[in-house]
């Protein structure tokens, strides 16, 4: 088991506690010692079952992502897509409502795959067009934006798939809004062949969102080739303050799999002031 004191640990409830429904596992992740949670997509539950979920259960919820196009048929985003830009748009508006709702901090954006008619340059420059109005409109609501690069191994054609690549559109995109982050997982910048640890050291000023799962299998911590007493070790002594988000495929039943799991967190109440009561 891993001591270091300083991570806060989000449970994916994506991924994690998939042997329950979804509006369970809340309770769930709370009961094995979560004190957030975050969530991939939860357009297809109403806010309200969500929102009761996380009063329950006592978590916050961190993160969720942009929608992301027809995840079901294959598609991983549609963000550097040049004929979705309008579809992509109507998508943040109702990010933004669900996380106002939930109390959501930060949203994440997949760049999606290139469609191969679509130049790069082309899907780069429709991509920061994207990130612009999706940042713009996020400020407005006192909420950051997130890229995240994810390893063409698992999801092939994956435009934006390097850490440089992410922080260079951040830098440019900075100059304009303060508000878009980078959002560093550790399992697609192994499998990228990336430094993990050296990276997130270097660039921590600029990642506002971890998260983790093992490499090459994408289970939990201890299952693979990814030093993450090291890597805690190293949020440590950085100092970052931001959640850890577990997403991985737990290889047997999640409870099953949490003994790296540091001490069992005491889970606080107070997100109930900063989830929006309906009007």
């Amino acid at each position: 088991m891993y001591l270091c004191p300083m991570p806060k640990f989000a449970a994916n409830l994506s991924m994690l506690f998939t042997e329950a429904p979804l509006l369970d596992r809340f309770e769930r992740a709370a009961q094995a010692g979560f004190t957030a949670a975050e969530l991939q997509f939860p357009y297809d539950t109403p806010i309200e079952p969500l929102r009761q979920a996380l009063r329950r259960s006592g978590l916050r919820l961190v993160l969720h992502n942009l929608p992301a196009g027809d995840w079901a048929a294959g598609e991983r985003g549609i963000a550097c897509h040049p004929d979705r830009m309008e579809e992509f748009r109507a998508g943040v508006d109702r990010a933004i409502d669900y996380a106002l709702a939930l109390g959501v901090p930060q949203l994440n954006c997949l760049a999606g795959i290139r469609p191969p008619e679509t130049p790069e340059a082309t899907a780069r420059r429709v991509l920061a067009d994207n990130l612009r109005f999706a940042a713009a409109k996020l400020k407005a609501h006192g909420l950051k934006l997130l890229i995240e690069p994810i390893n063409t191994h698992d999801m092939p054609g994956f435009f934006l798939h390097g850490t440089r690549q992410a922080l260079e559109l951040i830098a440019e995109i900075r100059s304009e809004m303060d508000n878009l982050f980078l959002q560093y997982d550790v399992y697609h910048v192994q499998r990228m062949g990336g430094d993990v640890i050296g990276a997130l050291a270097a660039h921590i000023d600029r990642i506002a969102h971890i998260q983790i799962a093992d490499a090459p299998g994408r289970h939990e911590p201890g299952t693979g080739e990814i030093d993450f007493a090291s890597l805690f070790a190293c949020l440590d002594r950085i100092g970052y303050a931001g959640w850890v988000g577990c997403e991985y495929r737990p290889a047997a039943a999640t409870e099953a799999g949490l003994g790296w799991l540091p001490r069992p967190q005491s889970v606080s109440h107070s997100n109930a002031h900063s989830i929006k009561e309906p009007s």
